[in-house]
């Protein structure tokens, strides 16, 4: 064989292979593609169903666990993942406020009815003068908490603030005490108050029965606000991956995999008529 034909031959394998490699990478635009999710650790079961879904996606989803509610937000600022689920829309927001960021909503996930739960009462009616109600310190949740025992008529609040506090409170017949400790720690300091209002996944994960609980979360229109998130940052608000991510949690595996985990302490939000 002739040089020249032998280099002829080399040139038509290089393209031969150059041309297999590209038409294997438009098979799968996303081969190699790695997306860190930062979560609460109560979620990793349902989060390991969604790394299942979007594994056939060429996605390999790295799952992140922290343990209270500042966390996640602060890696996903900084970085560390690119991606958290664990808040909904008014904590989001306050957060931002707070601490000056613009992280995004990507995608809806569940709404986490929050509940009043006791180890010293089974009803309100049972609540005495100067009882003490243990309930989230970040500005959203305690919100949230004191807006249940006034929808439950146990006191009124300044109807102008959007997110009252218990500065916030107008009426309160039964002098109430309120403690304000983190979310993560509400249902831990249970056995030191006569109450304590606790959000369904920090529910779940002190084995907390939904059915047990004093007064519950109505969901409806009004819950939408607390809403649970995809969240990301502001230049990812259209991160096709990310929102492969988002698509692959609003499945029906998931949707039996929250029902499994959560029981009645999670609801998904993605197709909630509200």
């Amino acid at each position: 064989m002739s040089k020249f034909k032998k280099f002829g031959k080399v040139i038509l394998l290089a393209f031969t292979a150059l041309f297999i490699f590209v038409l294997a990478g438009c098979g799968n635009q996303n081969s190699g593609k790695t997306v860190k999710v930062g979560i609460n650790p109560s979620d990793e079961e349902i989060w390991k169903v969604v790394k299942k879904n979007v594994k056939s996606e060429g996605i390999d989803l790295q799952i992140k666990t922290f343990s209270d509610y500042n966390q996640p937000n602060t890696a996903l600022n900084q970085g560390e993942v690119d991606i958290n689920a664990y808040q909904h829309t008014d904590f989001l927001n306050s957060w931002n406020k707070a601490h000056h960021t613009d992280l995004v909503s990507i995608g809806k996930t569940v709404i986490q009815p929050m509940a009043l739960y006791s180890k010293k009462i089974t009803k309100l009616s049972e609540l005495k003068n100067g009882d003490k109600i243990a309930i989230p310190n970040d500005a959203s949740n305690e919100a949230r908490a004191l807006q249940l025992l006034e929808y439950n008529g146990i006191l009124k609040l300044d109807d102008s603030k959007t997110l009252p506090s218990t500065k916030d409170i107008k009426e309160n017949k039964l002098n109430l005490k309120f403690t304000t400790v983190d979310a993560a720690q509400t249902a831990r300091v249970m056995d030191d108050v006569t109450a304590s209002i606790v959000n369904g996944n920090v529910a779940n994960d002190a084995k907390l029965n939904p059915k047990k609980a004093v007064v519950t979360e109505k969901i409806n229109k009004n819950s939408i606000p607390w809403i649970n998130i995809i969240v990301a940052q502001k230049k990812d608000k259209n991160n096709k991956t990310y929102k492969k991510v988002v698509k692959a949690f609003q499945t029906k595996d998931v949707e039996k995999a929250i029902k499994k985990v959560y029981g009645g302490n999670e609801i998904p939000a993605w197709n909630a008529k509200l």
